[in-house]
């Protein structure tokens, strides 16, 4: 599966923006998908992930009350809703797919990785 985020841009502190991610070459509609990010200088790091369903969803502290993420199965996609955003937000943000979700470990189960979209908040 092939997977293409966009979505990302400049924002001030306290704005908002909604990424997406675009799967294609099979139907993402058995797997799970998550965001995950890398600051400049930083490891990469989970953001949140969502089920097949969507009826189960895992966020980063970080980022809890403030970002959504969802999916649509008949169109193929997943989004990151992301509000009241900080500087600290800042970062390279990927979409990923894969078999299972897993709330304690969120990187094993992603096997499908895309392009990042650069996403900048200014203080």
């Amino acid at each position: 599966v092939q997977l293409q985020a966009s979505g990302g841009g400049l924002v001030q502190a306290g704005g908002s923006l909604r990424l997406s991610c675009a799967a294609s070459g099979r139907t993402v509609s058995s797997y799970a998908m998550g965001w995950f990010r890398q600051a400049p200088g930083k490891e990469r790091e989970f953001v949140a992930t969502i089920n097949w369903s969507g009826g189960t969803k895992y966020y980063a502290d970080s980022v809890k009350g403030r970002f959504t993420i969802s999916r649509d199965n008949v169109l193929n996609t997943a989004s990151l809703e992301m509000n009241s955003l900080k500087p600290e937000d800042t970062a390279v943000y990927y979409c990923a797919a894969g078999p299972r979700i897993n709330g304690a470990r969120p990187f094993y189960g992603m096997d499908s990785w895309g392009k990042g979209t650069l996403v900048t908040v200014s203080s």
